[in-house]
C-alpha cells in the first residue's frame, strides 16, 4: 500500500469519525433512520380507513394530508413493470403490490390511470389476489374484500393453550395476539360506497387455500384445524371465547407497559390500535391514546420525505457507533463515557417473554429500541457488551454489574444446539411452519451463525475463557453450520457476507487458530467473491436462492468482508488493499458514504431493511481495524 493511500486512510478515518461524533445526541446515543418498503405506508392508509370510515362512508379522515403524502411516497417507488419490490432494485413482490393497490385506490388514485393499470397488470401476471400471502388476505377480509372463509383463522383461544403461544417467535406472538382480537370481533369494516378490488382476482382460480401436496402432512392437518376453528367461531362457546379475548387484551396491555408500543415494532402496534378500538376504547381512553401516539411516533414527515420506520434502532446504532469510534481512537473520552452511561441505563431489569423458558435467570440484556422491556434480544445484548468492552461510563461499578448480569443472561440463553437465536431459547418447533398464517417466514426464531458469532466475541472480550462450556459449544455450533463453500448464513444481515464476517470473528475470539481449515475456507471464499471495483456486494436474492448472489458493491458489505478477512488473519493480501482503496475512494467529502441498497434483514424473502447508520459506522470500524492490524506488523 502506497504512502498516499495510507495518508488517505488516516484522512478517511478522521472525516468519518468527525461526522459520526457530530451525530451523537446530548444524552449519548446515536440514532439513524431505519427504512423498509412501501408496505408500511400502505398499512398506514389501511389503518386510517379502519379508524375513520365508521364515522361515515366518505373518505375524509383528519389525517387526509398525510394520507396524500403516503400516496406520493408509495408511487415514488413504483417499479418499471408497475409493481412494488420489497428492497431497492428488487423484483416486484405480489403481496407488497396488492397492499399498494388497495391503499392507492382507497385513497382516491384513479384506477384507470397509468400507475394503477400497470400495477393491476403486474398483480394479475403474478397470480392475482388468490396468490398473495395470508396477512394480506386477512387484512382485506377485515373490510370484506376477501372472503372470510378463505383466510386463516387466528383464534384468541390460543392464549388458553398453555405454552403453545411461546413456541412462536417473539414477533409472531406479538402480532397474532392482538390480531386474534381484531379478527374475532370484527364483522367487516365499511369502505367507501362502490369500492372494490375484485379486478385483482384472476378469473377461474379458487380463492381457497392451495391444496396440500399430501393429505398425510402437517399442512393438511392444520388446514383441518382451521376448518374446526371456523366451525367454533360460528357454534362454539361464547363464554370461552369471551374469556380468551379478555386474556388476550390483558396480555397486550401488560406488554405495552415499559415499552414504546407492543413489542415496539410496527405490525403489533397497528393491530393493538385496531384491537382496542373494537374493545370499546374510544379516543381519549389512556390505553388507546398511548397506543396511537407510539404508532405515529414511527412516522417521519419532514416536508421533504414521508415514510414509516418499522421500529427504532437506537440501542443498536449506539453500540455499533461506540465500537467503531473506540476502535478508531478518535473519540473524546467524554463522548464514549456518555455513550456507555446511556447504554447501561437501557439494561433490562424486568422479566419478559424470554423468562417463560428461563424462569430462574435474573433479568438482563438489551433491546433494540428506546424502550422494550419485555423483549430484550440476544443480538443487541452481544453488540452492547462489545461496545461496553471499549467504553467506560462514569459509574464504573454500575457498568461492571450490568456487564456481569449481561454475561450470565447470554450464557443462559444458549440453545440446546450450542448456538444463539434472537429472542428466545430453542424456539424451533418446526410444525408451526405449517399453520395457515405462517407464510410470512417468521413463525420461528432458530439459532443462527451471525448472532452466535457476535455472542462468542462479546463473551471473550469480557474474559470468558475459551475453555468455558458455553464457548466450546458455540464453537462447535459454528463449525457445524459452515456452508460447503466456506461461508456462513446471515439471518439478520444480507446475507452470507454478513454471516461469514461474524462467524469468523466469533471463532477467532473463542481461540480458533487462523490455520484451522474452517477459517482458511472462509477467507478464501471472501476473496473469491470480491467485485472488480475492490468492494463486495450481495443481493437479498441470496435468501431465495440459498446461495450467495452477487450485487453491486456497498460500503457496509465491503466493510463486513474486510472485517472478516482481518479476523481470519489476513493482513497483507491484495484483496485487503483493494477493499481499503474502495472505501477511501467512495467516501463523500463530509465523511459519509452512499448506500441506497437494503443490507439488513427483517424476515428473509419477506421484509428487508436499510439501516442508514450502517453505511458510515461499519466503514469506520473496518478502516480502523485495518489500520491497527497494519500498525502491529510495522
Amino acid at each position: 500500500m502506497t504512502d498516499s493511500v495510507l495518508a488517505g486512510l488516516a484522512q478517511s478515518i478522521a472525516r468519518a469519525s468527525e461526522w459520526l461524533l457530530s451525530q451523537q445526541s446530548e444524552k449519548g446515543y446515536w440514532w439513524g433512520d431505519l427504512t423498509a418498503d412501501t408496505t408500511l405506508e400502505s398499512d398506514y392508509i389501511l389503518l386510517q380507513l379502519w379508524l375513520y370510515a365508521p364515522r361515515g362512508r366518505e373518505w375524509n379522515p383528519p389525517a387526509r394530508a398525510q394520507v396524500d403524502r403516503a400516496v406520493a411516497s408509495i408511487l415514488a417507488r413504483q417499479s418499471a413493470d408497475g409493481g412494488f419490490s420489497i428492497y431497492p432494485g428488487g423484483p416486484s413482490d405480489l403481496s407488497a403490490s396488492v397492499k399498494a393497490y388497495f391503499a392507492l385506490k382507497v385513497s382516491g388514485v384513479d384506477p384507470a390511470g397509468d400507475p394503477m393499470t400497470r400495477l393491476r397488470d403486474c398483480i394479475l401476471t403474478h397470480g392475482g389476489l388468490q396468490a398473495c400471502n395470508s396477512y394480506v388476505r386477512i387484512n382485506l377480509s377485515l373490510f370484506n374484500l376477501y372472503p372470510r372463509e378463505h383466510v386463516p383463522s387466528v383464534p384468541p383461544e390460543m392464549i388458553l393453550m398453555g405454552r403453545v403461544l411461546y413456541h412462536m417467535s417473539a414477533w409472531a406472538r406479538a402480532i397474532v395476539v392482538p390480531l386474534a382480537i381484531v379478527q374475532s370481533l370484527s364483522k367487516g369494516r365499511p369502505v367507501p360506497d362502490g369500492f372494490t378490488i375484485d379486478e385483482l382476482f384472476v378469473p377461474g382460480v379458487s380463492k381457497a387455500f392451495p391444496c396440500p401436496d399430501s393429505w398425510f402432512s402437517w399442512k393438511s392437518f392444520f388446514l383441518g384445524v382451521d376448518k374446526v376453528c371456523k366451525l367454533w367461531e360460528r357454534h362454539g362457546s361464547r363464554s370461552i371465547r369471551a374469556s380468551a379475548i379478555e386474556k388476550c387484551k390483558q396480555w397486550v396491555l401488560e406488554r405495552t407497559r415499559y415499552t414504546d408500543g407492543l413489542a415496539a415494532i410496527y405490525p403489533p402496534m397497528m393491530y393493538t390500535i385496531m384491537a382496542l378500538d373494537l374493545l370499546g376504547c374510544a379516543p381519549g381512553d389512556p390505553d388507546r391514546d398511548e397506543a396511537e401516539q407510539q404508532f405515529y411516533n414511527l412516522m417521519v414527515d419532514d416536508g421533504e420525505n414521508f415514510f414509516f420506520q418499522p421500529c427504532f434502532s437506537v440501542v443498536w446504532d449506539t453500540a455499533i457507533a461506540t465500537h467503531a469510534l473506540a476502535e478508531a481512537g478518535t473519540a473524546p473520552a467524554e463522548s464514549l463515557s456518555r455513550a456507555a452511561d446511556w447504554l447501561v441505563s437501557k439494561e433490562v431489569r424486568k422479566k419478559g417473554d424470554w423468562s417463560i423458558h428461563r424462569p430462574a435467570v435474573e433479568p438482563s440484556g438489551w433491546y433494540f429500541e428506546f424502550a422494550n422491556e419485555y423483549y430484550p434480544d440476544i443480538d443487541d445484548t452481544g453488540m452492547v457488551m462489545i461496545a461496553l468492552a471499549f467504553a467506560r461510563g462514569a459509574n464504573t461499578a454500575a457498568q461492571e454489574a450490568a456487564v456481569g448480569r449481561g454475561l450470565d443472561w447470554l450464557i443462559a440463553m444458549q440453545a440446546a444446539d450450542g448456538g444463539w437465536a434472537a429472542f428466545d431459547v430453542d424456539n424451533n418447533w418446526p410444525v408451526l411452519r405449517h399453520v395457515p398464517f405462517a407464510d410470512h417466514n417468521a413463525m420461528l426464531d432458530p439459532t443462527c451463525p451471525d448472532i452466535s458469532g457476535r455472542v462468542l466475541e462479546a463473551m471473550a472480550l469480557h474474559g470468558v475463557s475459551t475453555d468455558h462450556p458455553a464457548m466450546k459449544r458455540g464453537v462447535e455450533y459454528l463449525i457445524g453450520t459452515q456452508e460447503t463453500d466456506g461461508s456462513w448464513y446471515g439471518r439478520w444481515g444480507v446475507d452470507y457476507i454478513y454471516g461469514t464476517y461474524l462467524a469468523v470473528r466469533g471463532l477467532r475470539a473463542a481461540g480458533e487458530s487462523e490455520l484451522e481449515v474452517h477459517i482458511l475456507r472462509a477467507s478464501e471464499w471472501l476473496r473469491a467473491i470480491q467485485n472488480a471495483d475492490g468492494g463486495w456486494g450481495e443481493s437479498p436474492e441470496s435468501y431465495t436462492e440459498g446461495v450467495y448472489v452477487n450485487a453491486v458493491s456497498t460500503p457496509s458489505q465491503t466493510s463486513w468482508a474486510l472485517l472478516g478477512l482481518l479476523a481470519s488473519g489476513d493482513t497483507r493480501s491484495e484483496s485487503l488493499d483493494r477493499a481499503v482503496e474502495y472505501l477511501i475512494r467512495t467516501q463523500r467529502p463530509d465523511g459519509t458514504w452512499d448506500e441506497p441498497q437494503a443490507t439488513g434483514t427483517g424476515f428473509p424473502r419477506v421484509f428487508y431493511l436499510n439501516y442508514h447508520m450502517y453505511r458510515n459506522t461499519f466503514p469506520l470500524l473496518a478502516l480502523a481495524t485495518f489500520r491497527k492490524a497494519r500498525a502491529r506488523e510495522n
